[in-house]
């Protein structure tokens, strides 16, 4: 009886048979074997959710024993990293706003002289609050150790000069956590759609037999591309004029920038995107593969482009492996534009790079393709 139900030679034969078949699909024991890697390298290594070393730039134009003494105070928190140690007013203001520094911290030229008349000097720190939680750390420590580097400079016991700390958390003071996540969501969702649709355009005329037809037919490489593509662009105008009008109507999120210089990154990423879903559709034999190489393209590019975790929080090679995926410059772009009210001069290099991927991956896509026909 048993032997009818369950028969041990029948089960070795066919984990032999699934065994093998797995091992020839060497495509999908990949992904089974290299996701589970990714993650645990991302979440050991390149998360941080309490980021150090932020970038800030320094505007004193007195560079006192005291400037440095609070400059080394900073930086001894470990959250402080002086990147332009003496720009100036102007430089500062557009080194903010096109997120290279996170902080500008400027000291008066006065702040010595008041030091030593016993006053109370002051020190402005300008936070890029865009995303509350890079901010709220560094801030926090800032009275104390300010305080404590002027009494040690001074040598002067209690009561010595008071010190004010001025914080100003731009872009977002209130610390609206929406603020940051809701424009982000946008590129999220572009991504993972426009990705996965596109990637199971070619795999699914393969699937379903009718790639002959498609190439018997007297259309071009290009022309092909073009056909499989321009229809998913119209699905993501759709997501884009749902997700904005979402984010105002309902979260409230302002749009500081012009709107018209939104639409034309979105326009950007989204080609960037619908043209690496038709090339992921060139390289896998079925949907399946389409959807496991998708996924092994989002994950990373959800953990390492500043969307879930500081992008500014994560170590150098993290940064820069984050370099690589179009999300990364494409919520540089939004929240810039959005949030910062910056214009074009400020955002051309998110720009650049988001070109830059369109033309590399539509090459690559129109030599996968032509393979494909020979």
């Amino acid at each position: 009886m048993i032997g009818r139900v369950l028969s041990f030679g029948r089960l070795m034969a066919l984990l032999a048979k699934e065994t093998i078949q797995m091992r020839r699909d060497r495509l999908t024991f990949g992904m089974m074997l290299g996701i589970p890697l990714v993650q645990l390298m991302l979440f050991g290594f390149a998360i941080n959710t309490d980021p150090k070393e932020l970038p800030a730039a320094l505007v004193a134009p007195t560079q006192d024993r005291f400037t440095r003494a609070m400059v080394s105070a900073l930086e001894l928190t470990g959250y402080y990293r002086f990147v332009a140690p003496d720009a100036t007013a102007a430089e500062a203001e557009r080194m903010i706003a096109r997120g290279d520094v996170s902080f500008v911290v400027t000291i008066p030229s006065d702040f010595g002289r008041r030091v030593m008349r016993g006053e109370s000097p002051s020190i402005l720190i300008d936070a890029d609050a865009t995303d509350p939680s890079v901010a709220s750390g560094a801030i926090s420590t800032l009275g104390t150790v300010a305080g404590q580097a002027l009494l040690r400079e001074t040598g002067a016991p209690p009561p010595a000069p008071g010190l004010s700390v001025v914080v100003h958390r731009r872009y977002n003071p209130e610390g609206v956590t929406q603020y940051n996540i809701v424009p982000a969501l946008l590129g999220v969702i572009l991504q993972l759609t426009m990705v996965m649709m596109t990637a199971m355009a070619l795999t699914r005329e393969t699937e379903r037999g009718t790639m002959e037809n498609l190439l018997s037919m007297p259309a071009t490489p290009l022309e092909v591309m073009l056909g499989k593509i321009v229809p998913y662009l119209g699905v993501g105008a759709v997501q884009v004029v749902v997700v904005l009008a979402a984010s105002r109507l309902v979260f409230g999120v302002p749009f500081v920038g012009s709107l018209t210089l939104i639409l034309a990154g979105v326009f950007v990423f989204v080609m960037a995107l619908v043209i690496l879903g038709y090339l992921i559709s060139t390289v896998a034999r079925t949907q399946m593969q389409a959807m496991q190489i998708t996924f092994f393209f989002f994950l990373p590019s959800l953990m390492l482009s500043g969307f879930m975790f500081p992008y500014r929080g994560m170590p150098g090679w993290a940064q820069a492996l984050g370099e690589i995926f179009p999300l990364t410059h494409f919520l540089r772009l939004i929240r810039a534009v959005m949030l910062k009210g910056a214009g074009l001069a400020t955002v051309s290099g998110p720009f650049l790079v988001l070109g830059l991927f369109v033309l590399v991956l539509a090459l690559a896509a129109l030599t996968r393709f032509r393979k494909t026909l020979d």
